[in-house]
């Protein structure tokens, strides 16, 4: 607290007060405490005074978004191997920002948890350093697309999109669409579509509309774009969507208008949500392994002999091919 004080050029006491949340402290004077506790590593101690020999066995969870099937399934995951190694997870939620997630970290660690688990491979710089100095073991999931901090579990995103555009190719379509999710801050939805727009352009198709809506996914924004897309002087003959919510309302709208599906336009998701085979037709999708992927990243961070090289272990996905291709 000393040098971040020094840094920060407050009092060592203002320090203390910001790290534990106590008295006044001015929205600028706290802002430039945090941002020289960042600047050169440093993590309040909340377990400080008590027993030094003490084993913590939370773990901290960082998930994207909690208004998405998906992480409550990877959670259950986490959830089922630490309790067989007598550990607790706990968790946050940075709905997709990557400073937010800083946050979390900073704030998780000051409980020094056994290790930490966080979405995706993308992080702030900061956030990487005070992983690396203070040592804490971290599984990365959902992607292995990139480089881990120590061991990252998941699907590979650009191969999922690259299968995907490859399966429409094949079925004749040549003009897409595509609905993405958060407003492009989904960076592995980002690297599907990345690999999806270059396999089409490399077999001679092209991408006639592309948008990412704000805010959380949900069918009734995919029934609200679809829609928008089908009004398009030139609509696509298939649209591929970031995850199962959008694409199932944009087939609750071609329902509704009497738009064939596949013979005016084709539907894809992502993910294989379970919900799905309660719809009229069965929806094209890449089915992920959700729950395997908490529970392996959950199991090697448990694990007291995991090895500390970093490794990528990656899960199968599988394009499901339904009735909307």
């Amino acid at each position: 607290m000393h040098d971040v004080a020094r840094v920060a050029g407050v009092s060592q006491m203002t320090v203390s007060r910001v790290m534990r949340g106590t008295g006044y402290i001015s929205k600028d004077v706290k802002r430039e405490v945090v941002r020289a506790a960042r600047e050169i590593g440093y993590v309040h101690n909340r377990l400080a005074g008590g027993n030094a020999t003490y084993d913590n066995p939370i773990v901290g969870v960082v998930v994207p978004t909690m208004q998405n099937r998906v992480f409550t399934e990877v959670l259950s995951g986490v959830n089922e191997a630490l309790s067989e190694s007598g550990l607790r997870p706990v968790f946050g939620v940075s709905e997709y920002s990557l400073e937010a997630e800083e946050d979390l970290v900073f704030d998780l660690l000051s409980w020094r948890p056994r290790g930490l688990i966080l979405p995706g491979l993308e992080h702030t710089a900061s956030l990487r350093k005070i992983i690396a100095q203070t040592g804490v073991r971290v599984a990365e999931v959902m992607d292995v697309d990139g480089d881990p901090i120590s061991a990252c579990f998941g699907v590979s995103h650009a191969k999922a999109g690259a299968d995907m555009a490859k399966h429409l190719v094949e079925r004749g379509y040549r003009t897409f669409g595509y609905v993405g999710s958060q407003g492009g801050a989904d960076l592995r939805a980002v690297k599907r579509f990345d690999a999806f727009v270059r396999v089409i352009r490399e077999a001679g198709g092209r991408l006639v509309f592309n948008q990412s809506p704000e805010g959380a996914t949900s069918m009734e924004a995919g029934r609200r774009i679809t829609h928008e897309i089908l009004q398009q002087s030139e609509a696509p003959r298939a649209i591929y969507y970031a995850n199962d919510d959008l694409a199932a309302g944009g087939m609750m709208h071609c329902l509704a208008e009497g738009i064939a599906m596949p013979d005016e336009v084709a539907l894809a998701g992502f993910n294989g949500l379970a919900f799905l085979t309660a719809l009229p037709k069965l929806l094209t999708t890449t089915v992920t392994p959700r729950f395997e992927i908490g529970t392996a990243a959950a199991t090697w961070l448990s694990q007291a002999d995991a090895p500390a090289d970093p490794q990528k272990i990656e899960l199968s996905a599988e394009l499901r091919v339904g009735e909307t291709t």
